[in-house]
């Protein structure tokens, strides 16, 4: 799991890398939450959604969004962070060229900026989004949203309601080829304390579900 560092719009940008030792391997990018309410990269959900992919043997990045840890620069009210996670994307790209399949995944805020990244990027064949935070940020700009995809929340968000975020799966069910998948991870907070293992699962076998549909076509 190397330190990695790299050129972004506001000057370097940290992250770690996982390069797959397997050939032409699919490649994922992970999303921390909100900067100024102390998400990292090291966030405890991003880390084990940077592991889910890595278990599956794909190449994955996470990296610290401007102005946290060693990236430089300031917090930008999602644009610019925005703009990272599309260079972020960019660099896992340009070390991986020979890979033809691309997966994301963003925790709270970083799950918004995510779902952006997925609307300008039509190589994203699928997402992880957890606890998007439906009731603090925009979330029209997902129409139609591109890719079939998992929104994991838990039953007692109290950040970022169920609710909220079960009028946003039904938004987006009704699009005609893509199929959003939601589930609820049972008396589990905003950060899936005390149940972060039981996220994992969750999103691990949506992933194991996705690949076999991939690899049986």
């Amino acid at each position: 799991m190397p330190d990695v560092i790299f050129n972004g719009p506001a000057g370097r940008i940290e992250g770690r890398y996982h390069h797959s030792k397997v050939e032409n391997a699919p490649v994922a990018l992970v999303l921390h939450p909100h900067p100024q309410f102390g998400g990292t990269m090291n966030n405890p959900v991003a880390y084990q959604l940077y592991h889910i992919f890595v278990e599956r043997g794909f190449s994955v990045l996470r990296f610290n969004f401007r102005g946290v840890g060693r990236s430089q620069g300031f917090y930008d009210g999602g644009v610019g962070e925005l703009s990272d996670a599309a260079t972020a994307l960019d660099w896992l790209q340009s070390q991986n060229a020979e890979s033809g399949r691309c997966w994301i995944a963003g925790f709270s805020f970083g799950a918004w900026i995510a779902m952006q990244v997925l609307m300008r990027r039509p190589e994203i064949e699928g997402f992880i989004s957890v606890a998007p935070p439906a009731n603090l940020y925009d979330f029209t700009f997902l129409a139609p949203c591109p890719s079939s995809g998992l929104i994991l929340t838990g039953s007692t968000d109290q950040v970022a309601p169920e609710a909220d975020t079960q009028k946003l799966v039904e938004r987006l069910k009704t699009q005609k080829g893509i199929v959003i998948q939601h589930q609820s991870i049972p008396g589990a907070n905003h950060f899936f304390e005390n149940h972060l293992d039981a996220m994992k699962d969750a999103a691990g076998s949506y992933l194991d579900k996705r690949l076999a549909e991939v690899e049986g076509r």
